[in-house]
């Protein structure tokens, strides 16, 4: 179960949803969103990493928008194209480094922070630790990171970035340059690419899903968390 939490923000507090751990303590995971919002899928993925021992905050990320998420359904990626058209994204950078903040501040956080990031959110996230750097960052399939890298090639976060190799929105080519941009200096990165995998294939919500590079993908990022961002139990 989460819980609503606020992000102070100087125009106002920006929602969040947050998930504890059994033993109610340990390394804190800011959670960003695809395009579709905190939606049931990023829930999910917040609710098995509570699990494995991390205090996740989502945070809704769309809030200057009024929209939390966008409902699953033959329409949602028009939907969501439509809202991240009326995104302002310096604003949006500004928020989830807000969000990073107050993550760090819970006293329930304790052992390190670490970004996981889909879609929308990977390319976030690794905005999000160029000005804030944290201890580790997972960016599945990033969107926005053919512009990013080319502003901000590296990081000293180390990280790790999924991609698939059938990606209708990042072609293999713009994953290589990604790759060669964001390994060159800054901190230690790691890259995993799916054969046949389209983009998104991680949300089970979704029409690109692929279940077989989806458990592989999500078994890689848990062993790199569990390895960079450990919890008392591992």
């Amino acid at each position: 179960m989460s819980e609503r939490v606020d992000v102070p923000t100087p125009d106002g507090p920006m929602p969040a949803h947050r998930w504890l751990p059994p033993t109610g303590r340990g390394p804190g995971i800011l959670l960003l969103q695809e395009i579709f919002g905190v939606s049931p899928y990023i829930r999910r993925r917040a609710e098995d990493l509570a699990s494995r021992g991390y205090v996740v905050v989502a945070p809704e990320v769309f809030w200057r928008l009024g929209v939390s998420e966008v409902p699953n359904g033959p329409e949602m990626l028009q939907q969501a194209m439509g809202v991240v058209g009326d995104l302002d994204w310096d604003a949006a950078v500004s928020d989830a480094v807000r969000a990073l903040g107050a993550l760090r501040e819970q006293p329930e956080v304790e052992g390190g922070i670490g970004v996981v990031g889909f879609c929308f959110g990977g390319g976030l996230g690794y905005a999000v630790v160029a000005q804030e750097p944290a201890d580790a960052l997972v960016s599945f399939y990033g969107s926005a990171l053919p512009q990013l890298v080319d502003a901000v090639p590296s990081v000293s976060t180390p990280s790790l970035h999924v991609f698939g190799e059938s990606d209708s929105y990042l072609p293999m080519e713009t994953v290589e340059r990604i790759r060669a941009s964001v390994t060159e200096g800054g901190g230690p990165v790691e890259f995993e690419t799916y054969p046949g995998a389209d983009h998104a294939f991680d949300n089970d919500d979704f029409v690109n899903h692929d279940a077989a590079a989806s458990a592989a993908a999500w078994a890689r990022a848990t062993d790199y968390l569990a390895r960079t961002l450990p919890t008392g139990g591992a």
